[in-house]
Order: structure tokens, then C-alpha cells, then sequence
């Protein structure tokens, strides 16, 4: 396996809900822990953001103030990593959430010294809560977190096998990117991430992997060169 010292892995929270589309599939989410737990065994420092999706999706309801909306965002995102994080434990890891706002008991407050120093310890860390402000999409958590841990990585996983000129499920014809550079990402309006994650990632040249989390051994092909989806640098 090609040895990657740090990744910052990308859950889609859609994608970990199965075929019920809501709430968890166990299954699924012990299929991940199983290869990230390949991962770690080999070396490899693993941090995770998972997205909301499969509690919540944005502001559903223009009676719902923006900003409360993204509020109730940030907790699905951290009832997602503490779910996570115990079935990644009963998989053998050692696992700790993070969070950008206090949480009681239930988490740590982020810091890139606070992380490291788990990671020296062969923990895997869940960055939830998103960056802890309103108007910030996870996709701008997954690109601030993968900056700050210098991550050598972003492996973002989805329900879609990764980037394609148009909607695969409405047009048969869609051509799927086996590599873009960033720039053309945000010039063909791919939304893949939204816009202010591609600007920040295009800051900081990190590279990017794109595929779908429900292909066999997905995460870790990803990361061992037998990669299928699409590479963004």
C-alpha cells in the first residue's frame, strides 16, 4: 500500500445512510470502519468530517432563521461523528470528536495541538460541528480541517462515484473526470464542493479524491493507487 502519512477523509452523510436515505445504515458504517482500521494499522493518521445530510439538509423552511438552520446543521454533524466514532471503537480504534464549540462531555474542543497530539497517540480524530459558523458548508470544514492538520490528502466520499460533467442520474451521457485541476472545477461550475471550499483548497494545493464510498474497498483503494473515481489538483 502506498504510504500516506495524514489524510483528512470526507463522509458524506447521504452516503452513510444506505438505500434508507435517512438516519444510519449500520452496515455501511462498519464497512468503513473496517478500512479505515486498514488504514491505521498501516500508519496512516486519519481525520474525518462527516456532512449532515442524512438529518438535514439546510433551510427547509423559510420559518427557520438561516442561521438557526445551519445551527441544527452543526449538531446533525455531530450526532453523525459521535455515531461514527463508537463503531469505528468496536472495530479495535481509538477514536476522539472535536469540536469548534463546546459540547458538554460529549466532545474535545478543536486544536491543531489538541489533534496532533492525538494522532501521536494512533487515535482517529472526528472534526464535527463544521467550522462553528453560520454560512459555512462542511465542504469549507473539510478544506479548513485538512489545512490545519496538513493533511497530505482530502479523500471526500460519496454517494456518486465521483465527477462528472452533468448529473449522472438524469443524463446516461455524462462523461465522469478521471482527473480536473481545481481552476477547471470552478470554471465549468461543477459544484462538486461549493465555492468557497474550491477557492480555499485552490489557495493551498491540496489534492483531492473523489469516489463513491459504496464500492468495495473504496477508502482504501483511494489511498493504495488502485484509485477509480476522479483526482482534483
Amino acid at each position: 500500500m502506498e504510504k500516506i502519512n495524514r489524510v483528512l477523509l470526507k463522509l458524506s452523510g447521504e452516503a452513510l445512510a444506505g438505500d434508507k436515505k435517512t438516519g444510519f445504515d449500520e452496515p455501511t458504517v462498519v464497512e468503513v470502519a473496517k478500512q479505515v482500521k486498514v488504514l491505521v494499522d498501516n500508519g496512516t493518521q486519519v481525520g474525518i468530517v462527516i456532512g449532515g445530510g442524512n438529518f438535514w439538509r439546510g433551510r427547509t423552511s423559510e420559518k427557520i432563521d438561516r442561521t438557526k438552520a445551519d445551527a441544527i446543521g452543526m449538531l446533525a454533524t455531530v450526532m453523525n461523528c459521535i455515531y461514527v466514532s463508537e463503531i469505528f471503537r468496536t472495530e479495535g480504534m481509538n477514536t476522539q470528536v472535536l469540536t469548534p464549540f463546546e459540547c458538554g462531555s460529549f466532545t474535545k474542543l478543536f486544536s491543531k495541538d489538541r489533534a496532533n497530539q492525538y494522532f501521536s497517540k494512533g487515535m482517529v480524530c472526528f472534526f464535527a460541528g463544521g467550522i462553528g459558523n453560520p454560512y459555512f458548508s462542511t465542504d469549507v470544514g473539510m478544506v479548513l480541517r485538512a489545512i490545519e492538520i496538513e493533511a497530505d490528502c482530502i479523500l471526500a466520499a460519496k454517494a456518486i462515484d465521483g465527477v462528472y460533467d452533468s448529473d449522472p442520474n438524469k443524463n446516461p451521457d455524462a462523461k465522469k473526470y478521471d482527473k480536473l485541476s481545481i481552476t477547471e472545477l470552478v470554471d465549468q461550475k461543477l459544484e462538486v464542493i461549493d465555492l468557497a471550499a474550491s477557492v480555499l483548497l485552490m489557495k493551498n494545493r491540496i489534492p483531492m479524491k473523489i469516489f463513491g464510498l459504496n464500492e468495495e474497498n473504496s477508502i482504501i483503494n483511494a489511498v493504495s493507487g488502485t484509485f477509480t473515481g476522479t483526482v482534483i489538483e
